[in-house]
């Protein structure tokens, strides 16, 4: 109990400078992740003096860790982001990581030599990309929609078989025929599982009237943890079962669904700087000389050969061009998932396992300064970087409870079509109306002839047979301005780029159709 005063102002700090490194990097071009990595090191043997060698723990923290992670990500991916690149990511996260443990086991196996079975293992620990580093990177980075979903997908989805293969490949066990067939039993129980627990959810959320905003998040993330313990208890993966379950919460008509996501985010990022500072506590600065060349060997291989033509084998009967091939071969970003499953081997007592921890370690802080500082550099000169500043308009609802209606909350964003737009212009659906702007401070309610700017907040009240349609309504209109209808938009799906479908003309979203208008003034 002395302690605890110690402990908690440690935590705070370690916190609250692990946020600030996040500006730091972002100015620097270095990702953060091995800031978080250097202050655990630097927490450590070696540093402040702080022993830390328990791999079970640091096993079960990761995945805990990876658990937060996912969900975060399975909120905030966008369906109407993902469903076109569906196919793609599906490839990549399974025959993708089925060639790369192959590819990587025999060239490790011909290379340094190891047992056959251990040299599988270093390519299953590999194979797995990072959802924390494709997250917070790629959506910075305007690419194509399509691309941009399929890593997305792969890096939510392939955790979960590249998780039972190392479980497998680590297992004392004799491999059988019947260890391919587990795998699919556990993957399809595992997404059935989720994909159940998220409707569920979504449908309790949506008809539970809470007595305080705070406690809609709090239940959404609960679900998303329940579908990974669920699945856990009945033998499945309960990996696959948290992303499929935040998936389907996200993009559901939860209420409060912004807040949820910020909530999940946040917890998101904790979890980032938890576990990569706990792995750097972890590792032992003395014993990493000798992984260098394993680390680099393993790295090239996986770099030059296996990520490559998983890519190529993934990409058969997708239209993928040589560019879009370069840039996902090139985006298979390594974070600390590999590192958490080299811990399950050494937690298993495998031979080899230390020496394979440490090869990883060295490997990710390489490939993520390798990669990750040059993807931009990487997207641009293969002419596939966008504008990454544009972005969709947030919609944000909270249950009228009794009166069966909604409160719809939105801000317009820089570059919006919104912008200029008459109130009469909107034409919501019937059911809905826009009763309140807020401008600078100052709120009023809007007339038809009132002119919508940039930044104004504003309140839809909505039935809740009219929301979805209000919601979409808004959506088209914000992507293509007031003849969005006429253009075809009708709320669907973005542009290739991560921006809007502007039905044909390619101008400047805050240059409204037809000449546009300058702010204006509002007429109340």
């Amino acid at each position: 109990m002395d302690q605890l005063p110690l402990l908690l102002g440690i935590g705070a700090g370690v916190v609250l400078v692990s946020v600030l490194a996040v500006r730091v990097s972002t100015r620097v071009g270095l990702p953060s992740l091995l800031i978080y990595l250097a202050i655990g090191v630097a927490l450590g043997e070696s540093g402040v003096g702080i022993r830390f060698d328990d791999a079970a723990l640091t096993q079960a923290l990761g995945v805990a860790a990876l658990v937060l992670i996912l969900a975060d990500g399975g909120l905030s991916t966008r369906w109407t982001t993902v469903r076109p690149a569906l196919g793609l990511g599906l490839a990549l996260s399974t025959v993708a990581v089925a060639v790369s443990i192959g590819v990587t086991g025999l060239a490790l196996w011909a290379l340094l030599g190891l047992d056959l079975r251990i040299a599988f293992l270093w390519g299953a620990v590999l194979s797995s990309t990072d959802a924390a580093a494709v997250f917070s990177v790629l959506r910075n980075l305007g690419l194509p929609g399509r691309l941009t979903g399929a890593l997305e997908l792969e890096s939510g989805l392939n955790d979960a078989p590249v998780f039972l293969a190392v479980v497998i490949l680590s297992s004392t066990a004799a491999l059988s025929w019947l260890d391919p067939l587990l795998v699919v039993y556990e993957l399809v129980l595992g997404g059935l599982l989720g994909g159940a627990l998220g409707r569920l959810g979504a449908l309790g959320l949506r008809r539970a009237a809470l007595p305080a905003t705070g406690l809609y998040p709090l239940a959404t993330l609960a679900v998303c943890i329940l579908a990974f313990a669920s699945a856990q208890l009945l033998h499945a993966s309960g990996l696959l079962a948290t992303y499929v379950a935040a998936l389907v919460l996200g993009n559901s008509t939860l209420p409060h669904r912004e807040g949820s996501r910020s909530f999940a985010e946040g917890l998101g990022w904790l979890a980032q700087i938890g576990l990569f500072v706990l792995l750097g506590l972890f590792v032992s600065p003395g014993r990493l000389v000798d992984a260098v060349v394993p680390a680099l060997i393993a790295g090239a291989v996986l770099v030059v050969a296996a990520r490559p033509l998983s890519v190529a084998a993934a990409s058969v009967g997708f239209r993928v061009s040589w560019r879009e091939q370069a840039f996902l071969s090139w985006a298979g970003l390594r974070g600390a998932v590999p590192i958490v499953l080299a811990l399950i081997p050494l937690t298993e007592g495998v031979p080899g396992a230390q020496s394979l921890v440490d090869a990883v370690f060295v490997l990710v802080v390489v490939l993520v300064l390798v990669q990750g500082t040059t993807l931009p550099l990487v997207a641009r000169r293969l002419g596939l970087a966008g504008d990454s500043r544009v972005e969709e308009i947030e919609v944000d609802a909270a249950p009228l409870d009794t009166l069966r209606a909604d409160l719809l909350q939105m801000t317009v964003p820089v570059g919006s079509r919104l912008h200029g737009v008459y109130v009469r212009e909107l034409r919501l659906p019937e059911g809905s109306g826009l009763s309140l702007v807020v401008r600078d401070g100052a709120s009023f309610t809007p007339q038809g002839e009132s002119r919508l700017q940039e930044g104004d907040q504003l309140l839809v009240v909505t039935t809740e047979t009219a929301r979805d349609a209000a919601e979409q309504r808004l959506r088209s209109v914000d992507r293509s301005g007031r003849l969005a209808r006429w253009r075809g938009d009708t709320g669907g799906t973005p542009d290739l780029r991560g921006g809007r479908d502007d039905g044909g003309t390619r101008g400047r979203r805050g240059t409204p159709p037809g000449g546009g208008t300058g702010p204006g003034t509002m007429d109340r």
